[in-house]
């Protein structure tokens, strides 16, 4: 699908037959989502640019993600892609400034896209011209990762109270296993922010260096703006992956307290069935010559034995501080 936007910010769809010289002037957006191979010929023809493939935005090289050629800047960006499920994803997107025009190419529908979308048919001035509507853009995708890090912040801090407060009273089985699953979950998904965030630095680094940004003055600055926000982000995405390791440290600890408050008992009850054992082991030999076995009182008395052999550790371990 091609979808353009005018620079009062209005929507609409290029013709599939449409040419150079009927593209409408004030066009600043086209928006390329999931083309196919006619589309991208067509928008080529149309522009005079190359559109990157879908296999060119898996190119992880920085000189084939950031390059300028023929006067269009290229630019390629990792955003997060659902960030909301179980399983976030990383998609490729590409960004193209060609003129006075912003070409973008993606295959996925990143929540940062439709909300930038919205925003725009409610303040059309911030369309203005291409170069103006990425800065705008790629501050809307700032923002909307900022919002996936503050609700992983949201979900550690209850994950933390779950995992800490679990000592206090009864939990179900398996408690401190899905605490661990769901560390596991905020981890994946701070590690494809980061990953975000680094491309993203990267590409805004590169942006700042291009002559018809860094000569605006307005537009340098507010890329500028763009470029600390998601260095601060990093920084704190930096953290949260250590709040993450420390909650799996302290997740894991548990459990191996809560394994060795097993063994525990089966240890101490091993040593205090130990004693009633042995009294039991002597008086079931069958030698002839025991004089108890003709004791009138001698199997209440080997009763006795055995309780009281095995009360005595139970109270030196109390005792010790071991129970």
């Amino acid at each position: 699908m091609i979808n353009a936007y005018r620079a009062n910010g209005s929507h609409t769809v290029l013709a599939p037959d449409m040419s150079a010289a009927a593209l409408p002037s004030d066009i600043v957006w086209i928006d390329l989502v999931a083309p196919s191979q006619e589309e991208e010929r067509h928008v080529e023809s149309v522009l005079g640019i190359d559109v990157p493939t879908r296999d060119d935005l898996k190119d992880i090289e920085p000189s084939s993600r950031l390059y300028i050629e023929k006067d269009a800047v290229y630019m390629t960006a990792s955003l997060v892609l659902k960030a909301d499920t179980r399983e976030p994803q990383l998609t490729d997107v590409a960004f193209i400034l060609t003129g006075d025009r912003l070409v973008t190419v993606r295959y996925a529908e990143p929540k940062s896209f439709n909300l930038y979308i919205a925003a725009l048919g409610r303040a059309p001035d911030e369309a203005g011209d291409g170069r103006l509507l990425l800065a705008h853009l790629v501050e809307t995708i700032a923002d909307r990762t900022a919002e996936i890090i503050e609700t992983v912040v949201a979900r550690l801090d209850q994950l933390s109270g779950d995992i800490f407060r679990a000592r206090e009273g009864r939990r179900p089985p398996k408690f401190l296993e899905r605490k661990l699953a769901e560390i596991a979950e905020c981890h994946r998904l701070v590690g494809k922010v980061r990953d975000s965030l680094g491309s993203l630095s990267r590409l805004l680094s590169f942006l700042l260096n291009v002559p018809a940004i860094h000569e605006d003055g307005k537009l340098g600055s507010l890329c500028g703006t763009v470029a600390k926000d998601v260095a601060t982000l990093s920084e704190h995405a930096a953290f949260i992956a250590g709040n993450i390791s420390f909650l799996l440290d302290a997740s894991l600890g548990l459990i191996n307290v809560e394994q060795n408050a097993i063994i525990k008992i089966f240890s101490i009850a091993s040593v205090v069935f130990l004693p009633p054992t042995l009294v039991a082991s002597v008086y079931g030999m069958n030698f002839r010559a025991m004089p108890e076995l003709d004791w009138t009182f001698g199997y209440p008395m080997a009763l006795v034995a055995m309780l009281i052999s095995a009360i005595v550790p139970f109270y030196f371990f109390r005792w010790k501080g071991w129970l």
